[in-house]
């Protein structure tokens, strides 16, 4: 087995996937920038999401963030395109509503050397089932309370509705909108293997001391 095929063996992370940081870019802070920060503070996974970038720019930008989480042992998960993650060796992709088809992107990774995970966001329990059924690896739920970060997010479904999920299917599920070290325990008490935030790390003054704040809230709620 190579070096970065052990490495990757080595993250797989069994059902729990706790501080799950999607990176942004803010007021000079990179997608690296981010990553950095939330690894240091205890995040486990790191999803790259950028709708404005060229695809050279995407492929480098995840290349850069393969290496710090591999150097990390987290995950590195990238948002929508499943060719930059396959190209940038990641070791997944989390696909939307209007993406790839989960059982297409299954079929296109198959020739992969290793498990890749793929990722469904899943705002009901028919779509959760769904994106069981089609191969799925873990689910994206929300939004869980209200945010300004990602407008198609659509009304929040509260963990509520993350429970009904839990009770539906047994894919780790991660919870994802308007989350906060404030609120972050409702999620996880409602079944959640993960939590997923945005701005709370990425807008924060210090990025790293965030991060730790919701991982310590994270474990304290489960």
């Amino acid at each position: 087995m190579r070096a970065r095929d052990q490495a990757v063996s080595r993250k797989r992370l069994p059902g729990t996937y706790g501080l799950y940081v999607v990176t942004e870019r803010w007021q000079g802070r990179g997608h690296a920038d981010v990553a950095r920060a939330a690894l240091a503070g205890g995040a486990r996974a790191i999803q790259f999401r950028d709708k404005e970038m060229s695809v050279r720019e995407l492929l480098a930008t995840a290349a850069e963030l393969r290496a710090v989480c591999t150097a990390a042992g987290a995950l590195l998960i990238v948002n929508d395109r499943l060719d930059v993650a396959l190209a940038a060796q990641a070791d997944g992709v989390h696909l939307g509503p209007e993406d790839l088809p989960v059982a297409a992107a299954r079929r296109a990774a198959k020739g992969s050397e290793r498990r890749f995970i793929i990722g469904a966001s899943a705002s009901t329990v028919d779509e959760a089932r769904q994106a069981v059924a089609e191969g799925a690896d873990y689910l994206g739920v929300g939004a869980m309370f209200a945010t300004e970060t990602k407008p198609d997010a659509g009304l929040p479904v509260g963990p509520q509705r993350l429970a009904e999920m839990r009770r539906a299917v047994a894919l780790p599920i991660i919870g994802i909108g308007g989350i906060t070290a404030a609120n972050v325990a409702a999620v996880m008490r409602a079944g959640a293997a993960g939590a997923a935030v945005i701005t709370a790390i990425s807008r924060a003054d210090d990025m790293e001391a965030a991060a730790r704040q919701l991982v310590r809230a994270i474990e304290q709620s489960t």
